[in-house]
């Protein structure tokens, strides 16, 4: 209790009356009640109190309600008599006003005050103990509620509970003399029973009032009246001075002294029926004690004849007592009750009579008393002849003044939810336009709910005829769970053989919050969708929902599995173009099966959205499927599906020629490009329309295309007059350019994998600003797994397939090599060719590298077949062109690729790919497979570069061969130019290396053992740096991962790198800095980058970003000679800077070029000898040997 933690607050208190109040205040409190409140705040509470109790005349109450003006609430603060009844009363008044009561505190006090009402003094006495001549009992009060901000005056609510208290205390002073009246009344009709009923009837109603005063009716109001004829209609006339308890009022009787209510023609005759007791509800809800309709309980007043001449009123409250007592003990029920056992001729004792008196011993007792009879009788043969059975069945009861309408609803006991209530609520209010409603559910182990109605209708109401029948029908309707309608709906659907497993499965899979918003009809639908699901597969619906604008639709998701992520989901969604106003995620389980989900989203299209209404459903929900399963970028180019009314793999048109602009170098961002092509949906329409035209397959044929395409190219041109904006332009006419200089698509073609990358043949001399050299053929490749390009100088070309990391700027590090390609391949027939790949979606290889490998052979794959489809093939020397690519250019058979970096274990993959198409080339199509030159079991590569090392040296008088040398290399043990590289000399020292993982450094190396160790490396998988004995490292050497924050050099590495020993803590890249330029004998390029460039040149003109951080300048390098095993390790001007600085060197495609060369061989000797296979001349295992 509070007490106990405040009494060490209370005790220093130098007011002892303030003391006792804090004491008796907060005596039966919980502490959790007030635990908000500091000890200070709770003593100013009731300081307050004593504060507004200071003044209060007798008999008189007070009250005030306001705001806090600290806290979220509103206060009530109450000083009146202690009397019964206070504290329900109050609460009942507030609860009426729709205020939340938080918190009474209702301390009763014992007092003294003077004649005017002043406080004198606070008593240390409860109520029941015997107190002081004077002192009285009062109840003080204090109500925490929330506020009320729509109606923040407190006077309203003020004045009303003084009402309130008022009527408590005229109820409590009145009691005694209404149970006195009502005894009285009783012993009068004993005496003088009226002559013109049944002597029973009036000994009963004798006998009930007395049974009323056996603590059976809180007594609340009494008044007489007397039937008179006011203006030729009758009126009930309050008699004055008769009023007792609430009724004490003339302005609560109904009437005063000089006017008076007429009564409708139907009351009047109720009025002057010869019936004792008017036993019914009255038309207010009682003030007092509960917040109920009062009970009305009126004894008819006859004259000498038998006449009707007024009524004896009783207002008040049945108690609990009365509720549970039995009807066989209870005066004018039990007379009921006996009457219609014997009108259905029953048997005491018997089963039948025994679920009579079950009946009606639960029946509603307030109902009890107001049916008649012969309703009774009715109503209780139909109730029995429900015999437990599973229906719905409705009893009703007309008020006899037709002021309510009371329904009794039978419904199957498991049917009976909140839901089902309250639809059947809202059916009989409707019905009977009630104004209110109030009711009672009993459910007990029966397979029956009872549900008692009373519907209050407005005032003067007529009610018509009521067809009991139709309405129960409706009933039965709304009572009707959502099982049962979504059995029967399945049944009548497909029958009830197919529909029993699936009922099994799902007729209790549905989570509630499904069924509020479904009813079990429509989700027959979507059961049947899930049914046919296989696991992970989506069902998409786009619907415009009853009732909703153009704008509002909603789209439901299915899926059988795992849970879908709402994070992947909503960004698809509004990268569409659609608002999405509300979501509702539900997880079906079905008996048996793995789980489903189904996610209704309500949606708002864009405003300015074009997509033709008979085809938006379908295309959108495509759009999104083709998103979900990767088949296209979730970006928002997906827009012009609602914006441009175009199909998913039409706006794959428009983002791939998107993302070449990027790759060529336009000055515009790709979210710009998204904005102008939004902004501009004709255009954008236009440019797929003449992409349509010119390679869609179909009747039109090579002239008619160009007319047709000239055609819209011209509406193109019109279009763009009215973009304002010269950037737009420029980009619509970037587009137009593109697609004009486009040669093939495989955009038409079909295939079984269901997934393809999208591939454009281009006449790169018809493409404006294209970065030189401009080759004679360009492919390029896009899909959301892959992009690449493949550049050809010559029908006749030949290069390697690069798998490139570089996302933003890959053609341009492709066109850095195939410039170098194209110096090479003069040693041989075929001119420069070269091509690379960016897998979009690798994994980290430090985390799952075989994950990454797949991934990446998979994007290898994928983008080797986008080339294939649109190259042509030769069948028996006939040029044979791929089926459903239309060709704006001539044959064109030769297509060979090679190794490169990160390609040469995928020869055998893209030969297999050429077998697959039926390839001309055979295993020819990719040199050093399986049975082709092994490059670097041949190391023809770092071979030929070597050579141009050992004749630099032996210009220098250096032999590589029998002279001891340092060495700083690029690459790693694992790679074939630098591995085979490093193992070609006894007599090198590498003294530093490093790749994009480690750094090996080596001061002093064992030129023998360092060899040994460097061979075992490149016999070792996947080895790198790490890998190396660092036992066979010499002093002050290391291998130091590039991820480190910094590292520390010692004395010996400093020396061997030729830096300060004082400088000796350098971050990795600044570790790399000094490797490139150390003062060694040889740098040897054998990995991937480009670290070397001309001081006039930028890091930008490199295009290489990866290696900005660590590139040097030509005129930095210290070393003697460089040796380009790999390509493009120094840009053209850092080797002339270079070699101008006294260093020996070659351009890489010299150092390199015996690779390409072997290739050459390979490829031809293949060419040759699969003539001889194809004529049966020689086997393929011949030709392999």
């Amino acid at each position: 209790m509070v007490e106990a933690g405040l009494s060490a607050a209370i005790e220093p208190l130098k007011d002892p009356q303030l003391q006792i109040l804090c004491r008796r205040f907060f005596r039966f409190v919980a502490g959790e009640d007030v635990a908000a409140y500091s000890t200070a705040a709770l003593i100013a509470q009731v300081e307050e109190i004593r504060e507004f109790a200071q003044v209060r005349a007798m008999n008189t109450p007070l009250a005030q309600v306001r705001d806090e003006s600290d806290a979220p609430f509103t206060v009530g603060i109450i000083v009146t008599d202690d009397m019964p009844f206070l504290v329900d009363s109050v609460s009942g008044e507030l609860s009426l006003e729709g205020r939340s009561v938080r918190l009474i505190i209702h301390p009763q006090l014992v007092v003294r005050r003077d004649a005017s009402g002043q406080l004198l003094e606070i008593l240390d006495l409860d109520v029941d103990e015997d107190r002081p001549a004077g002192a009285i009992a009062e109840s003080w009060m204090r109500i925490s509620m929330d506020r009320d901000y729509l109606n923040p005056d407190g006077q309203p609510s003020t004045n009303r509970l003084i009402q309130v208290l008022a009527d408590v205390r005229a109820a409590n002073v009145d009691w005694q003399k209404m149970r006195a009246k009502a005894n009285e009344i009783a012993a009068e009709l004993d005496a003088a029973p009226p002559v013109s009923l049944p002597l029973v009837e009036v000994l009963e109603g004798a006998e009930l009032l007395r049974w009323l005063t056996q603590d059976n009716l809180t007594f609340i109001g009494y008044r007489e009246y007397s039937l008179a004829v006011i203006e030729g209609h009758e009126a009930l006339v309050p008699v004055p001075g008769t009023g007792l308890g609430i009724l004490r009022s003339e302005s609560k009787a109904g009437s005063n002294s000089t006017r008076a209510s007429k009564l409708p023609t139907a009351v009047s005759e109720k009025v002057r029926e010869s019936r004792l007791l008017v036993l019914t509800k009255a038309n207010s809800r009682s003030t007092v004690h509960r917040n109920v309709f009062l009970d009305y309980f009126g004894v008819k007043v006859f004259d000498e004849s038998g006449q009707v001449t007024g009524e004896k009123r009783f207002l008040g409250l049945l108690t609990s007592a009365a509720l549970t007592e039995s009807i066989v003990d209870i005066p004018v029920l039990r007379i009921r009750y006996q009457r219609v056992m014997d009108e259905l001729e029953l048997v005491a004792g018997s089963h039948r009579a025994k679920d009579l008196l079950q009946f009606l011993e639960t029946y509603p007792r307030d109902e009890f008393f107001q049916t008649q009879t012969g309703e009774l009788v009715e109503l209780s043969a139909s109730v029995m002849q429900l015999q437990e059975r599973r229906q719905t069945r409705l009893f009703i009861r007309v008020d006899d003044y037709q002021r309510f309408v009371s329904f009794l609803v039978y419904l199957p006991r498991d049917r009976y939810t909140t839901a089902v209530r309250l639809r059947i609520e809202r059916l009989l209010v409707d019905a009977f336009d009630g104004v209110s409603v109030d009711y009672t559910a009993r459910v007990t182990e029966s397979v029956l709910a009872r549900l008692h109605y009373v519907v209050r209708l407005a005032p003067g109401a007529e009610l018509g005829p009521i067809d009991v029948g139709a309405l129960e029908l409706k009933l039965a309707a709304a009572a009707r769970s959502w099982e049962d309608d979504f059995t029967s709906s399945i049944v009548e659907r497909i029958g009830e053989t197919a529909a029993a497993p699936l009922l099994h499965q799902f007729s209790k899979a549905f989570p509630e919050a499904y069924k509020e918003q479904f009813s079990g009809a429509a989700a027959v639908g979507d059961v049947l969708t899930l049914a046919d699901l296989v696991e992970n597969e989506l069902s998409l619906r786009l619907y415009r929902p009853a009732g909703a604008d153009e704008r509002g639709m909603r789209f439901t998701v299915m899926r059988v599995g795992g849970p879908m992520s709402l994070s992947r989901i909503l960004p698809t969604l509004q990268m569409m173009g659609v608002e999405v106003i509300d979501e509702h995620p539900y997880e079906i389980t079905p008996v048996g099966q793995p789980v489903a989900w189904i996610l209704d989203f309500g949606l708002l299209l864009p405003a300015d959205g074009v997509i033709e209404r008979e085809t938006l459903a379908e295309r959108f929900a495509d759009a999104f499927r083709a998103a979900w399963q990767g088949d296209c970028e979730t970006d928002t180019f997906n827009g012009l599906v609602l914006r441009a009314g175009l199909r998913w793999d039409q706006v794959v048109l428009i983002r791939a020629y998107s993302r070449y602009l990027r790759q060529i170098g336009s000055a515009f961002s790709q979210d710009y490009i998204q904005q102008t092509v939004l902004s501009n949906v004709q255009v954008s329409s236009l440019l797929v329309k003449l992409f349509e035209v010119q390679f869609a397959p179909g009747e039109i044929q090579g002239a008619e295309r160009e007319t047709q395409a000239g055609v819209i190219v011209s509406q193109i041109e019109a279009a763009l007059n009215e973009v304002r904006s010269l950037d737009q332009d420029r980009i619509f006419r970037s587009f137009l350019s593109l697609i004009r200089a486009t040669l093939r698509t495989n955009a038409y073609v079909k295939n079984g994998s269901g997934r393809q990358a999208l591939s454009v043949k281009l006449d790169p001399a018809l493409v404006p600003d294209l970065p030189l050299p401009k080759p004679m053929f360009e492919i390029w490749v896009y899909s959301p797994r892959v992009e690449g390009v493949h550049l050809r100088f010559g029908r006749v070309a030949r290069g390697g397939i690069r798998w490139s990391d570089r996302r933003e700027d890959f053609r341009t590090e492709v066109l850095g090599l195939v410039k170098a390609q194209e110096v090479k391949n003069a040693v041989i027939v075929p001119v420069g060719a070269k091509g690379g790949f960016y897998p979009a979606n690798l994994l980290d290889p430090a985390l799952d590298r075989e994950g990454w490998l797949t991934e990446g052979k998979a994007s290898h794959r994928e983008f080797i077949s986008a080339m294939l489809d649109i190259t042509d093939n030769l069948v028996a020397g006939v040029v044979v062109p791929p089926a459903d690519v239309v060709r704006r250019d001539g044959d064109d058979t030769y297509l060979v690729v090679a190794a490169d970096k990160g390609t040469a274990t995928l020869s055998d993959l893209a030969n297999e790919i050429a077998a697959e198409y039926g390839f001309w080339l055979g295993d020819a199509f990719a040199s050093g497979g399986s049975h082709g030159y092994d490059h670097k079991a041949m190391g023809i590569t770092a071979r030929g570069a070597w050579e141009s090392v050992m004749r630099h040296f032996r210009e220098l008088g250096v032999n590589t061969q029998t002279d001891d040398f340092t060495v700083v290399g690029i690459g790693d043990m694992g790679g074939d130019v630098f591995g085979n590289g490093m193992l070609l000399s006894e007599h090198m020292k590498l003294v530093a290396a490093f790749d994009h993982r480690d750094i090996f450094i080596d001061p002093s190396p064992n030129t023998t053992a360092s060899v040994a160790e460097r061979g075992r490396l490149f016999e070792l998988p996947r080895s790198s740096w790490a890998d190396y004995n660092e036992a066979l490292i010499s002093a002050g050497g290391g291998v130091f991962s590039r991820a480190e924050k910094s590292i520390t050099l010692s004395p010996q590495a400093c020396s061997v790198l030729g830096i300060e020993a004082d400088a000796n803590v350098l971050t990795p890249n600044e570790v790399v800095r000094a490797i490139l330029a150390a003062p060694v004998d040889l740098l040897w390029s054998g990995g991937i980058g480009t670290y070397v460039k001309a001081q006039s040149e930028t890091n930008a003109d490199v295009g290489d970003k990866a290696n900005d951080p660590v590139r040097r300048n030509g005129n930095e390098l210290r070393c003697r000679v460089v040796g380009e095993g790999g390509n493009l390790g120094l840009t053209q001007l850092g080797r002339v800077e270079a070699a101008r600085s006294g260093i020996r060197l070659n351009t890489d495609a010299i150092d390199n070029s015996a690779g390409v060369d072997t290739s050459d061989h390979e490829v031809n000797i293949k060419i040759l000898l699969d003539e001889f296979v194809r004529a049966g001349e020689l086997s393929v295992d011949e030709r392999n040997g």
